[in-house]
């Protein structure tokens, strides 16, 4: 069996390549950092092949593929965030984002479900977030689309397959808050609240392989998953200003006190 894992180098990819390795599956690893992938690749067990791609690049989705066809497993993990006021943000970042977060998790998608298709067995796991349940997310406002796109997608993909009588699954991960470089990155900070990226991981992996579609470690974001669909749009959108606004005034004293 071979698993191929996006976004490796760190987090929830890191850790779902230890345990997949620990399951015995070979592995096919992708990140932009080779350097990380070759770290991670000598505490591993078995078969492992690093891939240093760049899946903001869209010729490298397809590259990605044509280098790693048989794949029994496929983790959709790579993605970032971009924080902050949505008029101030950077916009290459974002359009960056949106190539990674959401086109190359396409464009792998559809090459690798045909194949399992084809063969009528297989295993996708879309890694999405505790915000795609959200109608948005004021200060993370492109990462919240990004997601629910990649968990409405998921969803619906999901259902087809079913529709077909198909033996392929296909998941989509929701997780709250998780302690990875996501916030270095994002600029915001879960070190306080978030899951454990592995504890995460093997309940993910669990989950997957008993084809489960929507997957939501944790009871409180089962909570907030079931608040979402009853609580009144406007609601929801002030919340989720509310939880990232300190982060927002924090950085703008940051800024202050740079200058």
């Amino acid at each position: 069996m071979r698993a191929l894992i996006t976004g490796a180098s760190s987090g929830i990819g890191r850790d779902m390549a230890r345990i997949l390795s620990e399951m015995g599956y070979d592995l096919v690893l992708v990140a932009r950092r080779k350097e990380r992938l070759e770290a991670l690749k000598n505490e591993l067990s078995g078969n492992v092949e690093i891939l240093p791609f760049d899946l903001c690049d869209e010729a490298s989705c397809y590259a990605l593929y044509e280098q790693a066809k048989d794949i029994d497993v496929l983790i959709n993990n790579a993605g970032f965030g971009v924080f902050g006021d949505f008029l101030e943000t950077d916009l290459q970042q974002e359009i960056n984002m949106l190539h990674v977060n959401s086109r190359a998790m396409h464009i792998l998608m559809k090459l690798y479900l045909k194949d399992f298709v084809e063969r009528d067995s297989g295993y996708m796991l879309n890694v999405a977030s505790a915000a795609g349940f959200m109608p948005g997310g004021p200060l993370l406002d492109g990462y919240y689309a990004t997601k629910a796109y990649i968990l409405n997608l998921s969803r619906s993909v999901a259902k087809g397959l079913k529709k077909r009588k198909s033996k392929v699954v296909v998941s989509a991960l929701c997780p709250g808050p998780v302690q990875t470089e996501f916030e270095a990155v994002a600029g915001v900070d879960f070190a306080s609240v978030g899951m454990k990226s592995e504890t995460v991981a093997r309940y993910a992996l669990k989950k997957l392989f008993r084809g489960k579609r929507v997957i939501v470690p944790g009871i409180i974001f089962k909570i907030g998953r079931f608040m979402a669909k009853i609580l009144p749009e406007s609601w929801l959108l002030s919340a989720a200003y509310v939880i990232q606004e300190p982060r927002r005034r924090a950085q703008e004293r940051g800024n202050n006190n740079e200058r």
